[in-house]
């Protein structure tokens, strides 16, 4: 039998760009090869397709050096089923044609925000995770509050600001010191700023803005950071063991660098909580799931009171897939390993298909 083929498409025009390439690489690595006829496709920062080479080393962190998409033989998906897949641009070698499924391993703006997904119901290829609405919504994180609450679930208070505004100082000032700021579609941290004086948060709205004009002051939610992963299946949605994320030294929050370039966190896997918290954080996971028509997969995070109130903090629909990452770390402790973790995924994106479902 011939074997499914699977475009890995990787790198993207958001800041995520590099914790793309490097999520990407450990899903390439994972792939069986006996099974899949992989081919990698990556989006250059400027929203070029090109092909890449298949080798997971490549996209591996070298140091302080975070990978990036350059250059390559320029291809093109078109948004036409009838065109057979991936096209050429120009000429040169690679292994083009029909795609059976798409895994877009891409984090932020153009690529986990519905906008690929569109692109891929259109050309009528299958893809791994969720469709636009959900990926839509979970990216903004003013929608996706919105949806939470009107599921019974508890979020952080927030001050809305829109291009070309100023906050609302007495707004802002009603949700206590400290606060967040961040853009509100954005991920891993990039261009967020915890505020403990009000005389700082013009430069944080600068920081935010450098990344979305669309941005978030969050009041700050005191307890623990604790991370559920949700996959889903034949029989539906399950939620994994928790796991807590603990920031070592002296960092003010869980932030780029922490999670990506310095040893200065600290796993725990699973989350040493109470198994009544445990089975609730779980219920409003799959809860948080639902309310944003969530498929595939996806990662709730939360903030653990100290009397065990659950706040949701986000839910991201394309989780980082990097060696450290804690979804797929999740996933293990639940008894499903790395490889057979993207197999399934592959397998439940075949299953579901396109189209209205």
């Amino acid at each position: 039998m011939s074997r499914i083929r699977v475009a890995v498409v990787l790198g993207g025009r958001s800041t995520e760009h590099a914790i793309s390439c490097v999520s990407a690489g450990s899903v390439l690595a994972a792939l069986d090869r006996d099974r899949y006829d992989v081919v990698a496709v990556g989006i250059t920062p400027e929203g070029r397709w090109v092909l890449v080479p298949d080798d997971p080393a490549l996209l591996a962190v070298t140091g302080r050096e975070l990978p990036a998409v350059k250059d390559g033989q320029a291809v093109a998906l078109p948004g036409d089923p009838t065109a057979g897949g991936l096209v050429p641009l120009e000429d040169g070698p690679g292994v083009l044609g029909a795609v059976d499924v798409v895994f877009p391993v891409l984090h932020g703006p153009w690529g986990e925000d519905g906008t690929l997904q569109g692109l891929l119901e259109m050309a009528d290829v299958p893809y791994v995770g969720s469709g636009v609405l959900a990926s839509a919504a979970a990216m903004d994180k003013v929608v996706a509050k919105v949806l939470l609450r009107a599921a019974g679930l508890r979020v952080a208070d927030a001050v809305i600001v829109l291009r070309g505004q100023e906050p609302d100082r007495e707004a802002v000032a009603a949700l206590g010191l400290p606060v967040f700021v961040k853009p509100a579609r954005g991920g891993s941290s990039i261009g967020i700023t915890r505020v403990d004086d009000l005389a700082d948060l013009p430069a944080a709205l600068q920081t935010a803005r450098a990344a979305d004009p669309k941005v978030l002051i969050e009041a700050a939610v005191p307890g623990r950071e604790v991370e559920c992963g949700v996959l889903e299946g034949a029989a539906g949605p399950r939620a994994s063991v928790p796991a807590e994320v603990r920031v070592a030294g002296d960092r003010a929050f869980y932030d780029f660098e922490a999670k990506y370039l310095e040893d200065a966190t600290e796993l725990d896997v699973p989350a040493d909580l109470p198994a009544e918290v445990t089975a609730r954080l779980q219920e409003m996971a799959l809860t948080a799931f639902r309310a944003l028509d969530c498929e595939g997969l996806a990662r709730v995070d939360f903030f653990v009171g100290p009397d065990g109130a659950l706040t949701v903090n986000e839910v991201n629909t394309m989780p980082g897939f990097t060696p450290t990452s804690m979804y797929p770390l999740m996933w293990q402790a639940s008894g499903l390993d790395y490889p057979a973790l993207v197999d399934a995924l592959v397998q439940a994106a075949l299953q579901r298909g396109t189209g209205l479902r």
